[in-house]
């Protein structure tokens, strides 16, 4: 039989298990100690990790933790989710996405160690991710919570910094429909008298009583470490010999809040750092699809994935500080707030472009999203897919002449979609 391409095993991966997420860590760890043991995992040095669970503001905190790291020597291995455009995006050695041919020897040593155990897409992509960083060996681990925390694949990792970036409504089919319940789910991946950083400062009911049963030693944002709402900004951390200072940050796509914590995770880490390295770093890190800015056809766009309300609320205060008017191209899956985002952007856009994502059933129904948006006083018109609703979004700001942004959000597919346009138009300057 032929050798499977990467394309044929997520194709396979996609259509095995009977649901798309399934949490638990029992069938994941029962592989993950057969493949350890085989492996020698378990009797080899293991790579430092540190965790990052929230609503928002994972990726941003890693993509800072990575660059900054690489800038000062360490060799890193980086797990994020989902893909813009190739699924090796999940995977990285040193900044760089794997090879096809390592994430195929991975998950071939993982399906034979599953036997009667059927693990979802995402579990076998984590579980590829632990082999080829243990088999690598960074110095440290960068991973990024999937959904939640307590139950998600990555907790089958005993992390060394565990890092709590926010907590919103979001997933509430999963981890429950309130604050509470859902930060009570994402410190599941906190260790007891291992550091916990806390960028959340609003904090849910019973907050810190969570915080205290989980035994972690806790930093929290404006208390233990803080950042300055002034541009340019000041970040002042926690480092093992006191206090560590960074001023003169400029504000940019990535929140002074995920630099912050990106720098007190990795301080907590025992990690040394260099003040003017650290700046030059902060100052030039970007992340795809957070508040990214492209020029297509002489119209500037802004891709962000911001898919749930709260991080709306912060793609929105962004705008609010440009004059001009917004056009909106968004779409979001079926579990997301809709109204809750439409209320949170509706102040900065002037017209909305919609489509429904067709990429994943579990899209919200293009009609759907049109009703809602009529029902909150929103102009929009709905197209038969996300391509046709920016190209039309494109030329009606051309035609129209009047200086205006294209603003693509709701949802990863959403961007990914139209980034993929972009870039087959005018390429990866």
């Amino acid at each position: 039989m032929p050798e499977r391409s990467l394309a044929d095993w997520l194709n396979l991966l996609e259509s095995r298990h009977p649901s798309e997420i399934e949490l638990g860590l029992h069938r994941l760890s029962v592989v993950w100690q057969r493949i350890q043991i085989e492996q020698g995992f378990n009797q080899q040095k293991t790579p430092l990790a540190i965790t990052v669970a929230g609503t928002n503001g994972k990726g941003s905190s890693l993509a800072c933790m990575q660059a900054i790291l690489l800038e000062h020597g360490y060799s890193t291995g980086m797990f994020t989710s989902p893909h813009f455009l190739h699924y090796n995006e999940r995977i990285c050695l040193d900044g760089k996405p794997v090879a096809d041919d390592v994430i195929i020897a991975a998950f071939e040593l993982i399906e034979s160690h599953c036997g009667e155990i059927s693990l979802t897409y995402f579990e076998f992509g984590a579980l590829a991710a632990l082999v080829i960083f243990y088999q690598a060996q960074p110095q440290v681990m960068l991973l990024e919570v999937g959904l939640g925390g307590r139950l998600d694949a990555i907790n089958i990792i005993d992390t060394d910094v565990a890092v709590l970036t926010s907590v919103a409504l979001d997933h509430q089919d999963w981890l429950g429909d309130t604050r509470e319940a859902i930060a009570r789910e994402k410190l599941g991946i906190a260790r007891s008298g291992r550091p916990l950083v806390i960028g959340e400062q609003d904090y849910p009911i019973g907050f810190e009583q969570m915080i205290a049963e989980t035994g972690a030693d806790a930093l929290f944002a404006g208390k233990d470490f803080s950042y300055t709402e002034s541009n340019p900004f000041a970040v002042n951390v926690a480092g093992p010999n006191g206090q560590f200072e960074i001023d003169q940050l400029a504000q940019s796509s990535l929140l002074a809040i995920n630099k912050t914590v990106a720098l007190q995770a990795l301080l907590a880490a025992g990690i040394e750092l260099d003040i003017e390295t650290s700046r030059n770093v902060l100052q030039q890190v970007g992340l795809t699809g957070r508040q990214q800015q492209l020029n297509f056809r002489g119209v500037e766009v802004i891709l962000d994935v911001a898919h749930n309300p709260a991080a709306a609320t912060q793609l929105a205060q962004s705008l609010n500080a440009w004059q001009g008017s917004c056009v909106a191209v968004a779409s979001v899956l079926d579990d997301k707030d809709w109204s809750g985002i439409v209320g949170a952007m509706s102040a900065v856009i002037g017209h909305w472009h919609l489509a429904e994502i067709s990429q994943s059933s579990r899209a919200s129904k293009g009609q759907y999203l049109l009703d809602l948006l009529y029902n909150a006083d929103q102009k929009g018109e709905l197209h038969r897919s996300i391509e046709e609703a920016f190209l039309q979004a494109v030329n009606a700001v051309t035609v129209d002449g009047v200086a205006q942004k294209i603003v693509v959000f709701g949802s990863f597919h959403t961007v990914a979609l139209v980034l993929n346009l972009i870039l087959a138009e005018v390429g990866s300057e």
